[in-house]
């Protein structure tokens, strides 16, 4: 088949930037083939970003700024998109965009997902690009009952197959997710429960910490708190059985602030305990699957100290770098989404039922298209119209 040149584009909890990548997809035979062909990472104007962050639960807000926001975030999005496809598109142009836009809001009900809100109107990135545009690629999973989450498991079981033993395609964003691809067990992914956001949570309550723990250094300096580990570990989340799926809707400041109650414990400590908190339960996540090799990526691999707390709770499993599967861990996500709209552009199911709790595989997504250079038809004529002669 020929290949298609497709743009990722994604923009995970931290609200970071916006990633996007480049891959040039075909399919040959049962095989998807897969050249990555670069990526880059957008800064989000900074007023879109304070918007987005003052949006997110908990906090209120209104209908006026959700219009903003969407527009916003489908302006940035179109930016990243005509700048990839300048940049690292061969001959500067594209087949197709992907579009996961902005997660705001995912509705979960006593486990069940009830709908998830990703903002980022994507006709603005037709319009910056005259490509046609996958979005809104999470709602027709939850329509067939999964949590539309995490998508990453169509990547993960494509990807890993071929591995011969269990193994763990982990993510570290604002929320950690796990996908175990075993040779002899059904696939299964979930998220695993905070991966950066209660870090970036408590940066934002200590004072002098910037917007993040950078490189996990006041961890390090930091001892685990027993007390606010146990209280931490007793949430009911990490209990759930899979497929479960999780956000900023729970793991956030105020959630943070009431574990922190009564607790005499430095900033450090604060940061040393999360991180452990993010280890442990990813690493109970991997211990229960049977997972004999975990491949890391998203931005919580760059943090050093989260890394080697990691690494010591899974001994004696190894765990590597995405990039020694020839996939960069900061473009992981992107590339997901390329291969999920190069499915659905190809009107393939690209979901994982066993993954995302769904009665039946899905497209992913929607497809808008730049207008045809057509000219508009001359009338209209209506049946028992006495004018229109019918």
């Amino acid at each position: 088949m020929v290949s298609v040149i497709v743009i990722g584009l994604s923009s995970g909890t931290s609200v970071d930037g916006i990633d996007a990548a480049v891959a040039d997809l075909r399919l040959e035979g049962d095989e998807v083939r897969l050249d990555p062909l670069g990526h880059l990472t957008a800064p989000y104007p900074p007023a879109v970003r304070d918007e987005v962050l003052a949006a997110l639960p908990p906090a209120t807000t209104t209908l006026e700024q959700v219009c903003r926001i969407d527009t916003g975030i489908g302006r940035a999005f179109a930016d990243a998109a005509r700048t990839a496809m300048a940049e690292l598109c061969p001959g500067g142009t594209a087949d197709l965009a992907v579009s996961h836009g902005q997660t705001l809001y995912h509705w979960v009900e006593d486990g069940a997902v009830q709908g998830s809100l990703q903002l980022g109107q994507p006709a603005w990135i037709t319009e910056a690009t005259g490509l046609p545009v996958v979005s809104d690629v999470r709602a027709a999973d939850i329509a067939a009952g999964g949590q539309g989450a995490p998508l990453a498991s169509v990547f993960d079981v494509l990807w890993l197959s071929g591995l011969g033993a269990p193994a763990a395609a982990l993510n570290i964003g604002g929320i950690a997710n796990l996908t175990v691809v075993s040779p002899d067990a059904p696939p299964t992914a979930f998220d695993t429960g905070p991966g950066n956001a209660l870090l970036d949570a408590a940066a934002e309550l200590a004072p002098g910490t910037g917007r993040m723990d950078a490189g996990g250094e006041r961890a390090l300096r930091g001892r685990v708190v027993p007390e606010l580990m146990e209280r931490l570990l007793a949430e009911p989340y990490f209990a759930r059985p899979a497929p479960k799926t999780t956000g900023k809707e729970l793991f956030n400041t105020a959630y943070l602030e009431r574990a922190l109650a009564g607790v005499d414990a430095s900033w450090d400590d604060v940061f040393a305990t999360l991180t452990d908190l993010t280890a442990v339960t990813i690493a109970d996540a991997c211990k229960a699957h049977g997972v004999g090799e975990v491949v890391a990526s998203g931005g919580g691999v760059h943090n050093h100290g989260l890394m080697q707390t990691l690494r010591a709770a899974l001994v004696p499993v190894p765990v590597r770098g995405s990039e020694a599967l020839g996939v960069d861990p900061d473009a992981k996500e992107a590339y997901l989404f390329a291969l999920l709209g190069f499915l659905t552009w190809h009107g393939i199911p690209s979901t994982v039922p066993e993954c995302t709790g769904a009665a039946h595989p899905v497209l992913s997504g929607r497809v808008g298209r730049p207008a045809p250079d057509a000219p508009l038809p001359a009338r209209l004529r209506i049946r028992g119209d006495a004018h229109s002669g019918v």
